[in-house]
């Protein structure tokens, strides 16, 4: 006499479950996505402990009385796009070095980091801003 069980195991997987697995993180990554910044600036800040040997292609300079520089000739900030642009002019990949006093405001070196980013813009270059500082 051999006994029946009235309740067989389904070997089946059901994936109810997984879909709404799925479309939750779905919504999870679509809404931190927009908290993420997509304007910010891209710098390439050298640590200040470390020697960062990068090949200069420009140097810009804003001295404490706010007074642009390309190189050792002062510039007025109107020409200062054409200025840089044409140290650039046969460069693909050239780097700017930036280098401010400690009292000039952020809006002048934002400034600069914007006229390099609108010559890239209507050249198809990728030229780089580099904030530079003192060692320790």
């Amino acid at each position: 006499m051999a006994i029946r069980t009235r309740n067989k195991l389904s070997v089946a997987f059901s994936t109810a479950s997984m879909s709404d697995l799925v479309f939750l993180l779905l919504i999870f990554f679509m809404l931190t996505s927009t908290l993420v910044a997509p304007n910010a600036i891209k710098l390439l800040l050298p640590s200040s402990s470390s020697r960062t040997m990068a090949k200069q292609s420009v140097t810009v300079y804003i001295n404490e009385r706010q007074q642009f520089f390309v190189e050792e000739f002062q510039v007025n900030e109107n020409l200062l796009e054409s200025q840089i642009s044409q140290k650039l002019m046969n460069l693909a990949e050239g780097t700017v070095v930036l280098k401010s006093d400690k009292s000039v405001p952020v809006q002048h070196i934002v400034t600069v980091i914007d006229v390099v980013n609108n010559i890239n813009q209507k050249t198809g270059t990728k030229h780089k801003v580099i904030l530079a500082t003192v060692a320790r």
